[in-house]
């Protein structure tokens, strides 16, 4: 059902008085009293024409009735012939002649959602010859919503005396969407034309009645040039559409593959130099989270006026929070498990496990909300039919940066220097001085705290939970393997690809039967080249 804000249609009302006073009409009718007895009455459709007649009247007496409808001020006077009476004050006045009247037995007058809605759009079309911009922006909008031909004429005027070369675009869309059903085959044409140039798929159905055959066989529309158009403009706009779907498809593979390449990332370090499954990866990601999640919090109570700029602050604190944990787990347990690769997988899982029950116990089982700063909220309408939203935009530039801080890293530091030297020979690297042990510690810890961005980017897109995690590690994973174990540029185009590819299936085969398709993709892919993607080179490529 349609709900309105009483302040809004109040407001629009305001405005549109003050457009009616200032700007000179075409033939004004008297509000009557048919009008007033068929508000009063309790006939629907008699109610929706006596508003549709005092919007096309914008006379003051019209634009008054209209804002005490929309206030829930206007009320029905007497018992055996109620009639419609506007409280003003303490006192009631006659909607025409501005007269006290009685106020015996005074009730609400109660209209349903539908004719809030047309009281709204009635208040809208008197606004749209206001003076002030934003006020005829929000009149488009409600219109929109609503468009009805009743306001057409109002609608042409403000087409013409519109300036803003942008509302004068949404405005020939309103006055399109109105003049279908002009008596004249060459507005119709026009309209249909306006309606082709926007591209917007969701109007389709608006011109689906025109070529549609009624039930002896006739068309609905009798102008054969005007059905040829609601064709071509119904081709064009099924063009859109799929044009629209298309693209919203591949930025939405981009998005899920940037959180897959934050999560793999670290994994890919971890697992290209030190050789561990490290089940206990995904568990990262969501101490990342609650990372974030308790730098949230503190903000919230200690410093709400920069709330906005707390995902600054969360950012390393979930970097270095999942990394001193990673460097805990790898001093502690994973270093005595080298080289035993069953042991190390059922231990890491085993971690996982107490890691969970541990925020379940910290925070609770039930998931907890990290709220998005106001500057990522809302999104780009890039289509008529696609809005790309800005927290995921952000998540993808995000996981970009994450990527080229890593490489700098790796082939820019002295850590990184090492990282590779170990990673290409580590028996070499220890014969020239690395101590391996150490640059295994800092690997890991490095790479779990690339899992901790990941987490705190994830953190945006949805609530956090202890299980988290799980959700990922599997298709981190794959996207490693995929695109070749210690690679940088393997794991990209992997999680890319990963994330595209799944976004590409589901429409045809579901979320549950495109994951076992990419899988046995991969499987496919790795039977012929098991190195993956990009080979890694060195002397232990060769080994």
């Amino acid at each position: 059902m349609i709900t309105i804000r009483r302040w809004t249609a109040a407001t629009l009302v305001l405005l549109s008085l003050g457009a009616a006073l200032i700007t000179p009409m075409a033939a004004r009718a008297a509000v009557t009293d048919a009008d007033v007895a068929a508000l009063a009455g309790d006939d629907f459709d008699a109610k929706a024409q006596a508003i549709d007649h005092l919007a096309a009247d914008a006379s003051p007496q019209a634009v008054a009735l209209l804002k005490a409808l929309a206030d829930d001020s206007a009320v029905t006077v007497g018992d055996t012939n109620p009639r419609l009476a506007i409280q003003s004050g303490d006192k009631y006045v006659d909607p025409i002649t501005g007269a006290t009247v009685n106020a015996d037995n005074a009730q609400s007058l109660t209209l349903n959602n539908v004719l809030r809605a047309k009281v709204a759009t009635a208040a809208a079309a008197g606004a749209l010859l206001s003076s002030d911009h934003d006020a005829r922006a929000q009149a488009i909008d409600t219109m929109l919503q609503n468009p009805s031909p009743a306001f057409k004429t109002i609608i042409e005027q403000a087409r013409v005396k519109e300036s803003d070369p942008a509302l004068k675009k949404r405005l020939d869309q309103l006055w399109a969407q109105s003049a279908l059903h002009d008596p004249s085959p060459a507005k119709r044409r026009e309209a249909i034309d306006l309606i082709a140039s926007a591209g917007d798929p969701q109007m389709r159905d608006l011109l689906l009645p025109i070529v549609a055959k009624q039930p002896d066989g006739s068309y609905a529309e009798p102008d054969a040039n005007v059905r040829s158009a609601a064709d071509i403009a119904l081709t064009q706009l099924a063009a859109a559409q799929r044009r629209s779907e298309f693209f919203g498809t591949i930025f939405a593979g981009l998005s899920l593959g940037s959180v897959l390449l934050l999560a793999a990332l670290g994994l890919a370090i971890t697992y290209g130099l030190i050789g561990v499954i490290n089940m206990a990866h995904g568990e990262f990601l969501m101490v990342g989270a609650y990372a974030t999640y308790v730098v949230q919090t503190l903000f919230h109570r200690f410093a709400p006026g920069a709330f906005d700029f707390y995902l600054v602050a969360a950012v390393p604190a979930a970097f270095f929070v999942a990394a001193a944990l990673g460097f805990v787990l790898e001093r502690t347990v994973i270093k005595h498990l080298y080289g035993r690769p069953l042991e190390t997988l059922l231990t890491t899982f085993g971690i996982s496990l107490l890691l969970i029950q541990a925020v379940r116990t910290l925070f609770g089982a039930q998931n907890v909300e990290v709220v998005n700063p106001t500057w990522m909220s809302g999104g780009i309408a890039v289509l008529p039919n696609l809005i790309l939203p800005y927290n995921r935009i952000v998540i993808l530039v995000f996981a970009l940066v994450v990527v080229a801080l890593t490489w700098a890293v790796l082939n820019l530091t002295r850590l990184g220097l090492f990282i590779r030297a170990v990673t290409q020979n580590r028996k070499m690297a220890a014969c020239v001085g690395v101590k391996t042990g150490r640059v295994d510690s800092y690997a890991f810890a490095f790479g779990a705290g690339i899992a901790g961005l990941g987490g705190c980017a994830l953190s945006q897109i949805g609530n956090v939970g202890p299980d988290l995690g799980q959700s990922y590690i599997i298709d981190s994973f794959m996207a490693v393997v995929l695109g070749g174990v210690g690679q940088l540029a393997g794991t990209i185009v992997g999680a890319f690809g990963l994330g595209v590819a799944n976004k590409l299936l589901e429409p045809m085969w579901g979320a549950v039967l495109a994951k076992i398709a990419v899988l046995i993709l991969i499987v496919l892919f790795i039977q012929k080249r098991p190195q993956g993607m990009f080979a890694l080179k060195g002397r232990s490529a060769e080994a």
